[in-house]
């Protein structure tokens, strides 16, 4: 009889999740166990402030906000700050353009790159490189070139003929205040990227290179620049008004979340341009980082993923193609990722909270992306669940590795899984 009540008793208690609401009881706790792990997170300096978005069946059902942004503590985080949103950039900037591009078959996913970026074409160790391979991580390519490197001297003085600190002729493209990239320093680093070596064993290796040339590809075979393109066919049709580049340099009433006390190129402390040395020497505008924005716009680029190409009866990238780039591509090769996406460690549900990434509840199907400034977005089709968590964790410096070691994200990550997604009981 004991056995039986306890059945019964746990169908009553998920049957309080009807239309993606929780009880006032599981609220309560729910909130006590966030507020408890970020506080710890505060405290332990992992970051000085953050903020969590979960969206459960396209509802949001908690969004809140700890601390500041500096541990001077006099600004606090708001719901509406935004945030330097690092490799995030590369699935809510490049990505969305180049599903698109794939579904209008102007990329092929399986066709060579060089097909498309013609300076690759007599690359002996790119030439046959395909897309899918690249997206998925599975081409071989060098994970990153730090082209700070090439504009600094040994002793760390800039080189004049790569960067100024006052506007000049053919110095248009802006990476600080008052720090200006020469226009042909683009080229520079897309013949690096073209030089760079290849490895021959094709495992999975995580390379950010090509989302360097990705905004110049997308340009190309658009005919609009970059982000007009992003603004026109995604950010603008779902109402992500946060969404962009540059925003030092829009007249947003929003506060914008710094990020590091930069002591090898901006000397100071950096807020409202790039984090990241390579997007900033691509003028603040890249595919690899540079995309700045609110939770709530991420939310909304999340939902259209998570439904499949559709926001709010638009439909704006064909499912097929959704499903495409959501999915895992090479498991054969213990490759996990999809095409841009980041997907579950293979495994992962078998996974204690302290191994698994992200939260060993998040289902096969579910999908996201990390950022260096310590920012995470996450999708979960089967279950309906977003999670978003934006911090500036960089804050005072890069060094600072507390988000990780605290395990911060995944263990708030499946605190929702567990407040949210009924679990078959045993009748055992």
């Amino acid at each position: 009889m004991k056995c039986r009540l306890s059945f019964i008793g746990l169908l009553l208690f998920f049957g309080q999740f009807c239309c993606g609401q929780m009880s006032a009881a599981v609220e309560k706790t729910l909130h006590e166990k966030v507020d408890s792990i970020m506080v710890d997170g505060i405290q332990q300096k992992a970051f000085p402030g953050a903020q969590v978005l979960v969206a459960h069946k396209d509802s949001v059902i908690f969004h809140e906000t700890y601390g500041f942004h500096t541990y001077a503590n006099k600004t606090r985080v708001s719901k509406d700050d935004i945030y330097d949103l690092a490799s995030v950039t590369k699935i809510t900037g490049p990505l969305p353009a180049l599903m698109k591009l794939v579904d209008e078959q102007k990329l092929d996913l399986d066709a060579p790159f060089s097909t498309y970026w013609k300076p690759w074409k007599r690359q002996k160790n790119k030439k046959d490189l395909t897309l899918r391979e690249i997206l998925a991580h599975q081409a071989g390519l060098v994970p990153y070139i730090v082209f700070l490197n090439k504009v600094t001297k040994k002793e760390g003085a800039l080189k004049r003929r790569f960067v100024r600190t006052t506007p000049y002729n053919r110095f248009d493209k802006r990476a600080y205040q008052d720090l200006f990239v020469a226009n042909r320093f683009q080229r520079k680093i897309h013949r690096i990227i073209k030089r760079s070596e290849v490895s021959n064993d094709k495992t999975y290796r995580y390379s950010g290179l090509t989302f360097l040339i990705f905004p110049q590809l997308i340009a190309d075979l658009s005919g609009q620049d970059y982000e007009s393109y992003l603004q026109t066919n995604f950010y603008q049709p779902i109402g992500a008004n946060t969404l962009g580049f540059l925003p030092s340099e829009k007249n947003f009433s929003n506060k914008i979340v710094p990020t590091e006390r930069d002591s090898l190129f901006r000397n100071s402390l950096t807020q409202g341009w790039v984090h990241d040395e390579n997007a900033a020497l691509l003028g603040g505008i890249s595919g690899n980082a540079g995309l700045f924005g609110t939770a709530d716009d991420l939310f909304k680029m999340m939902s259209l993923y998570q439904n499949l190409g559709q926001y709010q009866g638009q439909q704006l990238l064909s499912r097929s193609v959704v499903e495409t780039f959501i999915s895992i591509q090479f498991p054969e090769n213990e490759n996990r990722r999809g095409l841009g996406f980041d997907k579950p460690l293979l495994g992962n549900d078998t996974l204690s909270i302290s191994e698994a990434y992200p939260a060993p509840a998040a289902s096969k199907r579910s999908f996201g992306h990390a950022g260096f400034t310590g920012t995470f977005v996450w999708a979960d089709p089967e279950h309906e669940l977003i999670f978003i968590f934006l911090s500036n964790r960089v804050y005072p410096t890069r060094e600072n590795r507390n988000l990780y070691e605290l395990n911060i994200r995944p263990k708030l990550h499946q605190l929702f899984y567990d407040a949210l997604v009924p679990k078959i009981p045993s009748a055992n």
